[in-house]
């Protein structure tokens, strides 16, 4: 059985819209804690066991992503439209941005904001900030992610917000730990180790492959990890997108011949964020995915802020179970 993940977020966050959820096939959550805490979302937590008991799913999974070594903006008074073009100041008096970030930046440095959707130029970079224009503009909101591409900038593997939430986990009833950027081995051992001194060692790991070094370092990755996650967002910005799905594909064999099951996630079902209906070519990804060997996939935003977080399950689920029929009648 595919395991189906959906996101928590304000779109799905009712009791009433959490059953439907289960119902349609899903059989776990995440959280991301980036955005929040645990005690911050008692009451949405509430509602996920209360919906999963109604619909008869006994044991399901909540999995949280931690901020760890993930680079992201400060807050935002308000939702900030930035044209292409346009000259845009990061740092003091501007978009605030981490201060690894800040001292890592030089001109001609390129910056991708929430998942590369946005993109900057720094033109120069000096005084405690820096000067930049916009490459491709959007709307940008606080806590999104940033990037330098080309650039390792190294963070601890949990933050102390993380470390607090992960105190917390056995009573809100997690059951796994999603970790970003994930680069070797010896970063998830430590993790473990973590863990096990704040309680918290029975969660199943989650290493998400995010760049290109992780990709690389497979090998190392694999033995530290129970579950790899093809984490297509941070990753597609670590090289042309054209060269992703090469890299999926690399990704997934290397986990089928150790025997680890792998999750494929981001943009599965982009367009039911704001359709009830989703492309062909996002029904063909998630079918392929399956057909490849994939434990698990998730959908994110088109559960967390979609229109439709019931719908996209259905159709993540059926998908799946399609992708299954096709392999054992092709076995």
């Amino acid at each position: 059985m595919t395991q189906i993940y959906g996101t928590f977020g304000p779109a799905c966050g009712s009791r009433e819209t959490l059953e439907a959820m289960f119902r349609a096939g899903m059989t776990g959550i995440r959280l991301n804690l980036s955005h929040c805490d645990l005690a911050d979302s008692a009451g949405m937590l509430a509602a996920f066991r209360e919906a999963a008991s109604a619909a008869g799913v006994e044991a399901p999974q909540l999995v949280i992503d931690t901020q760890g070594p993930e680079l992201r903006l400060g807050d935002l008074d308000a939702p900030l439209t930035l044209e292409n073009g346009a000259a845009v100041q990061l740092g003091a008096g501007g978009i605030p941005v981490p201060a690894v970030v800040l001292a890592a930046l030089e001109a001609g440095c390129q910056v991708l904001l929430d998942d590369g959707k946005l993109a900057l130029e720094v033109m120069d970079a000096s005084g405690g900030g820096a000067a930049a224009r916009v490459l491709r503009g959007g709307v940008l909101t606080g806590r999104k992610s940033i990037k330098l591409p080309g650039k390792d900038l190294r963070l601890p593997v949990l933050t102390e917000r993380d470390i607090q939430n992960i105190r917390q986990a056995e009573h809100f009833g997690v059951t796994g730990l999603l970790q970003p950027f994930v680069h070797s081995g010896e970063e998830l051992c430590r993790l473990r180790r973590i863990l096990a001194e704040h309680g918290a060692g029975y969660l199943k790991l989650f290493a998400k492959i995010e760049t290109l070094e992780g990709a690389a370092h497979l090998d190392d990755i694999l033995p530290q990890a129970d579950v790899v996650v093809i984490a297509r967002g941070d990753l597609g910005n670590d090289m042309p997108l054209w060269h992703l799905p090469a890299v999926q594909k690399d990704i997934a064999a290397a986990c089928r011949a150790a025997g680890k099951p792998f999750i494929v996630v981001t943009q599965m079902l982009a367009s039911m964020e704001h359709s009830p209906v989703p492309t062909r070519a996002e029904v063909s990804d998630i079918f392929n995915a399956v057909a490849d060997g994939a434990w698990g996939v998730m959908v994110t935003g088109e559960t967390a802020v979609g229109r439709y977080p019931a719908e996209a399950i259905r159709y993540l689920t059926e998908t799946a179970r399609e992708a299954r029929r096709y392999l054992a009648k092709h076995a």
